[in-house]
């Protein structure tokens, strides 16, 4: 009996070993397993709290280790300004993902948490990282393939930090001056936002040869996860007021606000962002005709659909007033993730609740995780999901910060040169006696900058690394121009100093979101002060620093040049090197510049089109090396 029973352990043993190495391979941890078939696997593994865990994306500042694993977090975000220190360094942030992340490997299948980050114009979060002009500027330089360079810039600076997910970019096309989201916006015409779709590219990568029909792609380490954004209908809104009722019909809409999102989604685009705006009278968070019916099934997108920051709150008004309401509506109607960002135990036990009730059905949230669990898989997310400091020196390193100049030129709009065509006041001599630099936007890094810098609203002042304008002007004049700095100057100063020239800067205040929501669009004084007190004494050429088209009209006679300089970000440089003739001036308007706002709504090819300055209009001067 004993020597038969040995060779019979010993096969129990083999046996019990090749079912343990079995049971040992995972499906969904195989890198060389097909994305659906990974998905799959993992799915059928996961109880309902993991899933709705997947739906779930809560701020930075309620992240812990703990929260991460009792609520099964899925993802977090950095709302404008939210950093894990004061001008945080690539490695804190690296540091931060990499504590959070742990915590998500160490929950029982190991999903990884994906983190995203507003990085619109640059990664313009984080302390010294390259701020790019706004998009309208990017607009005025019809040049998708300089875009599409900006956002693989911005992909390597937004990877340097341990991050692989971006809330960009914003294809709203802008209807209206007056919203105070206008400067996110590349153009009143959806040629050019379309056109400038390019950047998904740039941020996620060149899609392969015969790769999945809008599937969501992301092409390695070095890029991230796109947004197009807000869908849909934001830029549409009565009287340009944010947030508000975009009143069209669906062929309008459909011709005017939808066309960037066919180009986005057949670029791979990983996301798209719900808008909180209505659509005649119903918030798009909450219809599923267009989230679910046209975009998931007509458009065949892929990707995830997620929320606003809050954005299911604003269903009902005032917002939050019926949170199950909320919760019910939005991810009935497609919403896969919810930027929830505070209060996660209350979006978790409501969604909980009506899935148990069957309110939601469970065939919707495995639609929504199904997606969720999709972005991350292409995404590398599973396979390498703790970042490292290979990186770091991508963020703002000098050839992205070239490469923001170089934007900033091609955005600069030439309105007006000289008082009659036959005297041209630009190029500016570098060389001149002594030249005056005034007004409030001379030398303000943070209002060059604009919104969503540094701060969600950006600021004032020296925020972050980079050059203002007037820094600019100095090392670009010749070394014995004296270079004069009056903010807002008397014109008694102006006419006893004999200046040969004047330049001013002046412009808007930083701003975001609602908080730019403006009906008069007037520039705050002391700039038209400015402008009268200094071009009514000398030969001046003004710089216009804003996100939109601004009341310009009444000082226009007094000029001999204007420059609409949009939003130029962090490199000031670009703007000198255009004013004293390195480079001519080649942008054109993205936006039609209107004489009063009495006038708006108005956008190209209205009935009664009668602008200050015409859509597409730009004058043009030659490099002076060539002149």
């Amino acid at each position: 009996m004993g020597t038969w029973r040995t060779p019979m352990l010993g096969i129990l043993f083999l046996m019990c070993l090749a079912a343990t190495i079995q049971a040992e391979y995972i499906k969904y941890k195989d890198p060389n397993q097909p994305v659906n078939v990974r998905v799959k696997d993992l799915m059928k593994r996961m109880t309902l709290a993991e899933k709705i865990g997947q739906m779930t994306q809560i701020e930075r500042k309620h992240a812990s280790p703990q929260v991460l694993k009792d609520y099964l977090i899925g993802s977090i975000l950095s709302g404008g300004g939210s950093v894990p220190a004061p001008q945080a360094s690539a490695k804190d942030w690296v540091n931060m993902i990499n504590e959070y992340q742990k915590a998500c490997l160490s929950t029982r299948l190991g999903i990884p948490m994906i983190y995203g980050i507003d990085a619109v114009h640059g990664h313009n979060n984080v302390y010294n990282a390259t701020i790019f002009p706004h998009n309208v500027g990017l607009g005025a330089t019809r040049d998708p393939d300089l875009v599409k360079r900006i956002g693989a810039a911005t992909a390597l600076e937004v990877r340097a930090t341990g991050i692989p997910y971006t809330f960009a970019p914003c294809i709203a096309v802008c209807r209206d001056p007056r919203w105070g989201r206008c400067y996110e916006s590349y153009s009143e015409d959806h040629r050019v936002v379309q056109a400038m779709t390019q950047i998904i590219l740039g941020l996620q990568g060149d899609i392969p040869a015969n790769y999945t029909k809008n599937f969501p792609y992301v092409s390695g380490k070095n890029n991230v996860a796109a947004c197009a954004k807000h869908f849909v209908g934001d830029g549409g809104t009565q009287k340009g007021i944010n947030e508000n009722n975009t009143v069209i019909n669906f062929h309008g809409l459909l011709s005017t606000h939808l066309p960037a999102y066919y180009d986005s989604v057949a670029k791979g685009v990983s996301t798209i962002m719900a808008s909180y705006s209505s659509w005649n009278g119903i918030k798009m968070h909450a219809n599923r005709y267009l989230i679910t019916d046209f975009l998931k099934k007509k458009l065949g997108f892929k990707g995830f659909v997620i929320s606003d920051w809050q954005g299911i709150d604003r269903i009902t008004t005032p917002p939050g007033a019926n949170y199950s309401y909320s919760v019910q509506m939005s991810v009935n109607a497609g919403i896969d993730m919810v930027m929830v960002p505070d209060d996660y135990p209350g979006f978790i036990n409501n969604l909980t609740t009506l899935v148990n009730a069957k309110v939601i059905p469970m065939s919707r949230i495995d639609d929504a995780v199904r997606r969720i669990l999709r972005v991350k898989f292409v995404m590398g997310l599973f396979d390498n999901p703790l970042p490292d400091y290979n990186l770091v020196d991508q963020l703002g390193n000098k050839e992205h910060r070239e490469l923001a100049r170089e934007a900033a030129r091609k955005s600069l709009v030439l309105l007006k040169n000289g008082k009659s065509s036959k005297k041209p006041l630009l190029p500016l001599p570098k060389k001149a006696g002594k030249i005056l630099v005034a007004g409030s936007h001379a030398d303000n890094l943070g209002y060059q900058c604009g919104g969503w810098t540094i701060e969600w609203q950006g600021s004032s002042g020296r925020i972050t690394g980079g050059t203002t304008i007037l820094e600019a002007i100095k090392s670009t004049v010749d070394p014995s121009t004296n270079v004069v700095f009056s903010e807002n100057p008397d014109a008694g100063f102006v006419k006893s100093n004999n200046f040969a020239y004047a330049i001013v800067v002046v412009g808007e205040p930083s701003y975001s979101e609602t908080a730019g929501d403006s009906l008069n669009l007037t520039i705050p004084e002391p700039g038209p002060s400015t402008i009268q007190s200094v071009c009514g004494a000398v030969k001046c050429v003004v710089v216009i620093i804003s996100g939109r088209p601004v009341v310009v009209e009444p000082y226009v006679p007094l000029m001999d040049g204007l420059v609409a300089a949009w939003l130029p970000g962090s490199e000031g440089q670009g703007v000198a090197d255009v004013l004293f003739g390195d480079f001519g001036f080649t942008g054109k308007l993205p936006r039609t510049w209107f004489k009063s706002v009495e006038q708006l709504p108005m956008n190209v090819g209205d009935k009664n089109y009668d602008p200050l300055f015409a859509f597409g209009f730009g004058l043009t001067t030659k490099p002076r090396t060539a002149v």
